[in-house]
């Protein structure tokens, strides 16, 4: 019997996959092929993603990386860490990092975000209308807000930006690589300057000596904070918006109650998610070990998919999960993952969502798609199959 192979067909885009809304019901825990044609498990309810983020025997690794199954070509959909040695590696990532994402931080920059997304809407306010909202919006900003975090020049940023872009893109295998090993290159040609005259940036903080950490070590830190933060914020924007522009009321709801803002960005979140497919919510973890989980097996080795997608709509899980609610409570999501597997950039991700949102509604209250969504065009990343452009009016 012929395996389902991912991506599963999406005819509405914006809605979740039909193949993903069955196997959830029927097989929980499927097998299916990615699209490079390697086996895998796909785990579809909220429970059991939830319960295998927290199995200490998943990961990131696999003990024979050149010939481990993978989710697609891109360097994020392979083994990412050192089998021997993730366990370690993982907890002191996440010791590291951690300062750089903290609530008092982000309260820090907040004021800076808030310039960033004034500067972006008042161009947008000024521009001939109907405006992209991708590219006035939702690109540059998080591209801003995570270079200048970083500590990447002005003048650099559209390069970072490029070499992304070609991470990120559907051209195979050797396009990703070339594009991951341009955003390395670039990233060590700052290093120097950070270790000789540090900043207040993540950079100049990875440089400090107490880290000991080599210059390939920090360019490759740098390039997995660009490759999964940029594209999943713009994302996030793009699709909020259609979400709420396109569910009658929800846009006059937000505009009348601003106070809703942090409850929609975290409903946003949940169905955002979901909404343009692909692969992203996706990234692949392997077992280090047997696993049993209710009637399957899931052998060392093998490549297991926590789908949050799916997790995210399951109505085990939710009250009417196909309803868009900006007052949902609780809303336990799994966009950001769930514990020692939390992303990291939830707290950044989080904030610039709320300052985008309530900037937006107070500056266009009559924002409207300016095409019906079914022209919305959609893009074919391996990463991130999202929205290609975003025609918006007021």
């Amino acid at each position: 019997m012929s395996l389902p192979t991912l991506p599963f067909d999406q005819p509405d885009p914006f809605a979740p996959a039909p193949l993903l809304r069955r196997l959830q019901a029927e097989r929980p825990i499927a097998q299916v092929r990615t699209a490079v044609g390697n086996p895998a498990w796909l785990v579809t309810r909220h429970a059991e993603v939830k319960r295998l983020f927290l199995d200490d025997r998943l990961g990131r690794s696999h003990p024979d990386p050149d010939n481990a199954p993978r989710v697609g070509a891109a360097p994020l959909l392979g083994p990412t860490q050192d089998y021997a040695t993730e366990p370690t590696d993982h907890a002191k990532l996440r010791a590291l990092f951690t300062p750089f994402f903290s609530a008092r931080r982000m309260r820090a920059i907040r004021p800076r975000v808030t310039e960033h997304v004034d500067r972006a809407l008042a161009a947008m306010a000024a521009a001939t209308r109907p405006a992209d909202l991708r590219q006035a919006l939702s690109v540059p900003i998080p591209s801003a807000v995570l270079c200048e975090l970083l500590g990447i020049p002005t003048g650099q940023r559209a390069r970072f930006q490029a070499a992304v872009d070609t991470i990120m893109g559907f051209d195979g295998r050797q396009a990703a690589d070339a594009g991951l090993a341009e955003l390395i290159s670039l990233t060590r040609e700052l290093i120097g300057g950070k270790r000789a005259d540090p900043r207040d940036d993540v950079l100049s903080s990875l440089c400090a000596p107490e880290h000991e950490l080599s210059d390939d070590d920090i360019a490759h830190l740098a390039a997995f904070l660009l490759t999964a933060g940029l594209a999943s914020t713009s994302s996030e924007i793009d699709v909020g918006v259609v979400l709420l522009l396109s569910r009658p009321g929800q846009w006059q709801v937000l505009r009348n109650n601003p106070d809703l803002v942090p409850s929609a960005v975290e409903e946003i979140l949940r169905v955002a998610i979901s909404a343009g497919g692909g692969d992203a919510p996706m990234l692949p973890r392997y077992a280090r070990a047997d696993i049993e989980l209710g009637d399957v097996t899931i052998r060392a080795g093998e490549l297991v998919l926590l789908d949050i997608t799916a997790a995210n709509i399951d109505p085990r899980a939710f009250t009417e999960p196909d309803h868009f609610d900006l007052t949902r409570a609780p809303n336990h999501h799994l966009a950001f993952g769930h514990g020692p597997w939390h992303c990291l950039g939830a707290p950044l991700a989080r904030m610039q969502l709320q300052v985008v949102f309530a900037g937006l509604v107070t500056r266009f209250p009559t924002l409207r798609l300016a095409v019906p969504v079914s022209r919305i065009p959609v893009t074919a990343s391996v990463l991130d199959r999202g929205i290609a452009e975003l025609p918006v009016t007021w």
